[in-house]
């Protein structure tokens, strides 16, 4: 699966404000909003922070991947958060995630789909290089261009 395939340009978000992960977890999710993939934001806010509650998806190396499976989408859709202050998302490594990936999925999906698209995200995110370019990138169509470089 490719990250191309649930992340379009117009959901690529440089300059998250958010100091905190419920904070940059509204933010990104107001995206969604504006992009009319929901509805209403309160409950996408609520289910992404239950999850958090079962334990941090700050994944470590300034990264975090918030995801949950949500009743009321049709297809699975990722927001890409760039911070450059960082986000206290609780990490493992204790560090701030200075790139968060949003992903949701309808919840009557396959689980396969949404492990996919897991690991397709964790992939990519592994490579420091990559990493490093996402956030001196200046535009969203280049962090586009640096994501499917790397996905091909």
């Amino acid at each position: 699966m490719k990250i191309k395939d649930f992340l379009c340009q117009e959901a690529v978000v440089l300059g998250i404000k958010a100091k905190d992960k419920e904070a940059a977890i509204c933010e990104m999710v107001d995206v969604l909003k504006r992009l009319k993939k929901i509805k209403d934001a309160p409950p996408v806010v609520e289910l992404l922070m239950q999850r958090e509650k079962l334990g941090s998806t700050g994944i470590g190396q300034g990264v975090a991947i918030p995801h949950a499976k949500i009743d009321f989408i049709e297809k699975q859709i990722g927001v890409l958060g760039i911070s450059q202050g960082g986000v206290d998302f609780e990490s493992l490594d204790g560090a701030p995630a200075h790139l968060i990936f949003l992903l949701v999925c309808p919840a009557a999906a396959a689980s396969g789909e949404h492990l996919l698209a897991m690991a397709s995200v964790s992939r990519v995110f592994k490579d420091k290089p990559f990493r490093q370019s996402l956030l001196k990138a200046t535009t969203a169509q280049e962090v586009i261009g640096l994501i499917e470089k790397l996905d091909a």
